[in-house]
């Protein structure tokens, strides 16, 4: 039964017979907690799920806004999958979302290039690896021959690479590339147009080990591992709504606005949870506060927030979760009063532009016109200018791209910012990111920061909650199943931010 706490209730001190049956408290509500809370609900643990939002789904989400072009859905960012995210999929099909968020039959990314309006593909065939997407780069306008010979010589040296090679997170993958004879027309038109998407940094700011996992496995592993998946709906209806609905289900309390402020250990080993609830802002007659006794805690909050939270001795070098740097993300919204992108996405070169989807949609625009959201990752140089700025900076660059929004008229502008969307993918941070397990027996750890071999994406999300969930299950000598049996440390799965 999903709740917020105001006030101490009987979930607050569990009775004997639950403390039999086990109990788990779940910090953090987004797609890492959600997992791990139904996972460790599925092994038989009575499980408390605790948020500081007044929602779930933490940074992939939306919310109601009402502007110039009415009242719309809009997802606080433009989030994709692939085929190869193995994980994700299962947590779509888990909270019964798959449906909302269906995949291309086949690979096919259009490629605009705003300087002579060049069209181009990355589309894949049913050939096998690497002979899928040959085609498409034999024909792959915005690289000369010469480059794209560079390319596929550089591919098969990125395909005998090990990404868990400690030596490779060291190096940064702008180096390895230049060491591959890639020119910067191929680094800009080829590994940073998918590497940006899914690192959510340059070349020149990407961990090698991490870059290599993500091409390996999306480009190079199966013909239809990159086939990208979005969901048609708001991420809301996902992530918040058809999540809590699948919590709910399995027995799990939701605390919504329920903050965690100090994680202790109980007389009995067990462990202790004050949390505050209620309005943020409201004076303290509107909040409430609850002391949780559990035997399980799996912190599933942002790696800053997660320092806080550690028990002394619970990692060998706490600090070090303060090293892990964060990378921001960029969304730019304009709503048009016609239609001017005949697609549902595409991404562009010679532009600030990265990439483009068409939200009309799932955001419920009404009174005509098309909704197009930008998605602008690793937008360190952008993210605290002003609005205004964006849009003399913007609006000039998509019509450049689509001649069409030279003629429309523009309902509505404005933009959403995530100063620390992902955690940073730079060089040397695989040997920062904890495991799921901490030196304090009972206290686990999840979250796309955490040490998945992935970048910082929904995919890694999931599997890091599994993998913290299953942790704590073995920890307490309950037998379980996995419930994403393709899970596997020696088996990543990237998919685009």
């Amino acid at each position: 039964m999903s709740t917020r706490a105001n006030g101490r209730d009987d979930a607050a001190s569990p009775s004997a017979a639950a403390r039999s049956q086990g109990v788990a408290v779940v910090i953090g509500g987004g797609i890492a907690g959600i997992t791990a809370a139904l996972a460790l609900a599925d092994g038989g643990l009575r499980v408390t799920l605790v948020e500081g939002r007044p929602r779930l789904g933490g940074l992939a989400f939306s919310f109601r806004r009402e502007g110039k072009a009415g009242e719309l859905s809009v997802d606080n960012g433009q989030h994709v999958y692939l085929r190869c995210c193995t994980a994700y999929r299962w947590f779509l099909d888990r909270i019964d979302g798959s449906r909302l968020a269906p995949l291309q039959d086949r690979l096919d990314v259009p490629v605009l290039d705003a300087r002579g309006l060049r069209l181009g593909r990355l589309r894949r065939t049913a050939l096998p690896v690497p002979l899928h997407l040959a085609a498409s780069l034999a024909r792959y306008p915005h690289l000369s021959l010469a480059e794209r010979a560079q390319v596929a010589r550089a591919a098969l040296a990125l395909k005998g690479l090990d990404p868990a090679d400690p030596a490779l997170d060291g190096t940064d993958f702008a180096t390895w590339l230049h060491r591959q004879g890639q020119s910067p027309r191929a680094v800009e038109a080829l590994w940073d147009l998918v590497g940006v998407a899914t690192l959510n940094a340059r070349a020149a700011q990407a961990s090698l080990g991490l870059a290599a996992m993500v091409f390996k496995t999306g480009l190079l592993s199966e013909p239809g591992a990159a086939d990208i998946g979005w969901s048609r709906v708001p991420l809301g209806e996902l992530h918040d709504t058809l999540a809590r609905a699948a919590l709910d289900k399995a027995g799990v309390r939701t605390v919504l606005q329920g903050r965690a402020q100090v994680v202790s250990r109980a007389a009995d080993r067990g462990w202790l949870v004050d949390i505050t609830s209620g309005p943020r802002g409201s004076g303290a007659g509107h909040t409430g506060s609850e002391q949780l006794h559990t035997d399980t805690v799996v912190l599933a909050v942002p790696q800053h927030e997660t320092h806080g939270l550690l028990p002394d001795g619970a990692l060998e070098d706490p600090d070090r979760l303060l090293s892990i740097g964060t990378s921001p993300i960029l969304n730019v919204h304009v709503v048009y009063d016609r239609t001017v992108l005949h697609r549902p996405f595409f991404a562009a070169l010679g532009t600030p532009v990265q990439w483009v989807f068409d939200r009309t949609a799932a955001s419920g625009l009404t009174g005509g016109g098309q909704y197009l959201a930008l998605s602008q990752s690793a937008a360190h140089d952008e993210i605290d200018t002003p609005v205004a700025a964006l849009r003399e900076r913007y609006l000039p660059e998509l019509e450049r791209l689509l001649p069409a929004a030279r003629r429309a008229r523009v309902r509505d502008f404005f933009v959403t910012r995530e100063r620390t969307a992902t955690f940073a993918p730079a060089p040397g941070v695989g040997r920062l990111r904890p495991g799921a397990r901490t030196r304090a027996p009972g206290l686990f750890l999840a979250g796309a920061w955490t040490d998945t071999g992935w970048p910082a994406t929904m995919e890694g999300a999931v599997r890091s909650g599994i993998t913290a969930a299953g942790a704590a299950l073995a920890q307490l000598g309950r037998p379980h199943l996995n419930p994403h049996p393709a899970f596997g440390r020696g088996n990543p799965q990237p998919e685009a931010a």
